[in-house]
């Protein structure tokens, strides 16, 4: 299939590898996607010096000219720099049409290059995420660089309601583009009992958590019901521990149940992937997410989903999930001893997961980069 729109340049300013979380699976995905349904179409990725090592590694210079600006997520004012400046002017230098920018983030202004921005969710305009000092710079470029986008994204409807209400943006300048799901298993699980043994789950069944450890993400619900769980069950939070992580830990340690939480930290592709195939049940407490990506991993692994009753995760889940008020422990312990080793949900979850595609991902985008070039060139 050819493609209308000729070239892009993709900002992705934002990869760290291995601690992006959801936004580096729609690089990578999605690239891969654009690139296999799009084959004319010239991707160019800019991104952080580990990012391009990372890709480089894993074959994207065969899929996508992968180029590495001199700036690393964790230095932010490098980042801002090059994001700001140095994508834009490298875009232009491959000869992009337009610039679509993955993560929310992106020039807050790109005078003569059509832009398209996605943004993924608002959260951290709404509750208590970042330091506020880098909330207030991040709800600045957010906000400038969506108002001067020719063409926006959201990754869902419900995240495309909440940032327009946030923002004050118009509905009909997003393009509404869901994730994909690619096949699982991602990759050749690790050992059940080398996984067992590292983590020290013993033989009893595992409730699983895949998400950053952040207050939105609401974490300690999941301990709160932890001691209305059956006597078996373990809860493993798998993702990147920050601050909260503590939090988490001294909750456990006051309820008496730090002996059936783990908090595993960095795991590998193959560890997780093992932990997957342990779980009796995957639970999502969050109380916002743009999408809500690992309710539609654990569906499509077969993985019985409980997690909180939010418009998002409805939308992702259908009736899949069993869904429970994220402020009510009560309520999260009833729906995940429902949802543990439920067979029936967890061959439904197959089913839905089975509707989102990375190729209809990488559709709707190209329909956002020919609204973009329309409205950049009336």
């Amino acid at each position: 299939m050819s493609a209308p729109v000729k070239s892009v340049a993709l900002n992705a300013m934002f990869l760290a590898p291995g601690d992006s979380g959801g936004p580096e699976t729609y690089l990578r995905e999605l690239v891969r996607a654009l690139a296999s349904e799009y084959p004319q179409l010239r991707i160019t990725v800019l991104t952080t010096g580990s990012g391009a090592r990372a890709l480089d590694a894993d074959g994207f210079h065969e899929l996508a000219d992968v180029r590495a600006l001199p700036a690393e997520e964790y230095s932010r004012l490098r980042r801002q720099f090059a994001e700001q400046l140095l994508v834009q002017v490298h875009a232009r230098r491959t000869g992009a049409e337009l610039l679509h920018s993955l993560a929310s983030t992106g020039p807050i202004r790109t005078p003569g290059l059509a832009s398209v921005v996605t943004l993924h969710d608002v959260t951290f305009m709404r509750m208590p995420t970042f330091g506020r000092v880098t909330t207030w710079g991040m709800s600045q470029v957010v906000s400038r660089a969506a108002r001067d986008a020719d063409a926006l994204i959201a990754v869902s409807a419900a995240a495309r309601d909440e940032i327009c209400a946030t923002l004050g943006l118009d509905p009909a300048a997003f393009t509404v583009v869901p994730h994909g799901m690619g096949p699982v298993p991602r990759a050749e699980p690790a050992p059940e009992a080398a996984v067992r043994a590292q983590l020290g789950l013993g033989d009893g069944r595992l409730v699983l958590c895949v998400a950053a450890l952040r207050p939105h993400k609401n974490q300690e619900l999941l301990i709160r019901a932890l001691p209305e769980l059956p006597d078996d069950v373990t809860v493993v939070l798998a993702g990147r521990q920050e601050d909260y992580a503590e939090t988490l830990r001294g909750l456990a340690s006051a309820l008496g149940v730090d002996d059936r939480l783990r908090l595993s930290g960095y795991l590998s592709d193959a560890e997780l992937e093992r932990l997957w195939s342990m779980a009796s049940c995957a639970a999502f407490p969050t109380r916002a997410e743009g999408f809500g990506l690992p309710v539609l991993e654990a569906m499509a692994r077969g993985v019985p989903v409980a997690c909180s009753d939010i418009p998002v995760l409805r939308e992702v889940g259908g009736e899949v999930p069993y869904l429970f008020d994220p402020n009510d422990a009560g309520a999260a312990a009833a729906a995940v001893t429902a949802a543990l080793g439920d067979a029936e949900r967890g061959e439904a979850g197959i089913a839905r997961a089975a509707g989102f595609s990375w190729v209809e991902a990488a559709r709707g985008t190209m329909e956002a980069y020919e609204r973009a070039l329309r409205a950049a060139r009336p």
